[in-house]
C-alpha cells in the first residue's frame, strides 16, 4: 500500500481531476485516501499546499508523458506534430478533461499566487519546448497558441477534430 502522503496525492489527484478544484473538500480527499485527518496535515499544511504538490506531480508526469511521447521522432518538425497526437492520447486516456493547470486557473481566486505561479512555470516550460524545436520563436509562439487552444477546444465539443487541424495548419507553417 502507498504512503499516506502519496494516497492523499492520487486521491487529490482524481477528485481535482473528476470534480475540480472548488468541489473537492479536504474531508472527501481525507476520507477517500483512508488517512486521518492529522496525516494530511502532517504532509500538507492546507488545501493550497496539497494543489500545489498536485500540480508539481501533474508537471512531472505530463512532460514525462510527452517526452516519452515525442522521443519517437528525431526531426523537430515531426516532434511537434507529434505533439498533437498526443493531446489525441491525452483526451481519449482521460476523457477529454483538457489541461489541469487550465481548469485549476478558472477556479482559483488571484490572491493565490504561489498556484499561479506553478500554473505559469508549466506553461513557459510548454513554450520552451516548442521553442527548443524551432529556430523561429514567433512560429513556436504560434505553435504554442494553437496548442493550448486545441486543449480548450477539445474539451470544449469533446471532440478532436480541431486537433487534427491545427496539426494540418502547423505541418504547412513549417
Amino acid at each position: 500500500m502507498n504512503s499516506p502522503r502519496e494516497r492523499i496525492l492520487d486521491t487529490a489527484t482524481i477528485l481535482f481531476h473528476q470534480q475540480g478544484y472548488n468541489s473537492t473538500g479536504i474531508n472527501q480527499i481525507i476520507s477517500e485516501a483512508k488517512v486521518a485527518k492529522a496525516s494530511f496535515y502532517q504532509h500538507f499544511k492546507s488545501k493550497d499546499d496539497l494543489c500545489a504538490a498536485f500540480l508539481n506531480s501533474r508537471h512531472d508526469y505530463w512532460f514525462g508523458e510527452l517526452q516519452k511521447f515525442v522521443s519517437k521522432s528525431s526531426e523537430p518538425k515531426q516532434k511537434i506534430l507529434s505533439t498533437f497526437d498526443f493531446l489525441i492520447a491525452m483526451n481519449e486516456k482521460e476523457n477529454f478533461r483538457g489541461c489541469s493547470f487550465l481548469n485549476l486557473l478558472s477556479e482559483i481566486p488571484t490572491d493565490k499566487a504561489a498556484i499561479l505561479q506553478i500554473i505559469q512555470n508549466h506553461k513557459q516550460d510548454l513554450r520552451d519546448f516548442f521553442r527548443d524545436q524551432l529556430d523561429d520563436k514567433i512560429k513556436a509562439d504560434h505553435i504554442y497558441l494553437l496548442f493550448e487552444s486545441s486543449i480548450i477546444e477539445s474539451q470544449l465539443f469533446r471532440s478532436n477534430e480541431l486537433i487534427k487541424t491545427s496539426q494540418n495548419i502547423i505541418d504547412n507553417l513549417i
